[in-house]
């Protein structure tokens, strides 16, 4: 109980401090009017925000080169597709939405977690909500200590309040330590990512929806599908804000 109230007076506290001293866009550096934006983000650059507006790649959410395709798999999942039934992402990984996820992710804007979520529930509800639960990719402990908080968990306990499915964050946890892989070049990334996740028992049967902030090369997903899937569950997708091209 005493942390719940010191956790809602920490949000107040925040949302005060907020309102009354000044601050600027952490996209276009602005000064940010308290009456105009989406937690750090103004407005005018969060309505900007470049989403993906052609098809994606049904396995790893990559965007088509050309509009007008109904249905399309890029080269390489073609090669090796993940073991997802489908893979969405709401934006390009770039420009304002890039500046808005870095400072999501490293530096402390967890508030942005609410308005981000409402891009994954847009995303989502367009597919299908037929999910047993969500759970967002884990974290190690001692990253997770560091950075204060695992993003993919903020956005997928955000997301499951708006659509009504559970999110479990037993569902999934991470096995030891490994590079981070943005540090890492793409041959190396799969790699590294492989056997890094393992499934709790009561995956079996269930229907999963993985949350990621950025999908990269698809190389986490792959491996925290895989693990559900050998867990025993019997559907596996997944959905991130943005997606690298």
């Amino acid at each position: 109980m005493q942390r719940s109230l010191r956790s809602a007076f920490s949000l107040l506290g925040r949302g005060t401090l907020k309102i009354v001293l000044p601050a600027w866009c952490i996209a276009c550096d602005r000064e940010l009017p308290w009456q105009d934006r989406q937690a750090s983000c103004c407005g005018s650059c969060w309505a900007g925000l470049p989403r993906i507006t052609t098809a994606r790649c049904h396995s790893c959410a990559l965007p088509a080169p050309v509009s007008g395709l109904a249905d399309w798999t890029c080269l390489d999942c073609q090669a090796d597709p993940l073991p997802l039934e489908w893979c969405e992402a709401w934006g390009h990984y770039r420009g304002s939405l890039e500046k808005v996820l870095h400072a999501f992710k490293f530096s402390r804007h967890d508030f942005l977690a609410e308005g981000l979520s409402g891009l994954l529930e847009e995303t989502v509800r367009k597919r299908d909500l037929q999910f047993d639960a969500i759970a967002g990719v884990p974290m190690h402990r001692s990253r997770e200590r560091a950075r204060g908080y695992n993003q993919a968990e903020l956005l997928a306990r955000a997301l499951s309040k708006r659509v009504g499915v559970r999110c479990d964050m037993t569902l999934l946890t991470r096995r030891g330590a490994r590079a981070t892989q943005s540090t890492l070049p793409k041959r190396e990334r799969a790699a590294n990512i492989r056997g890094a996740f393992e499934a709790s028992a009561p995956v079996k049967g269930k229907s999963i929806l993985i949350v990621d902030d950025i999908c990269t090369t698809g190389e986490t997903l792959r491996a925290c599908a895989a693990a559900l899937r050998d867990g025993g569950a019997s559907r596996v997708c997944a959905v991130s804000v943005a997606k690298a091209s």
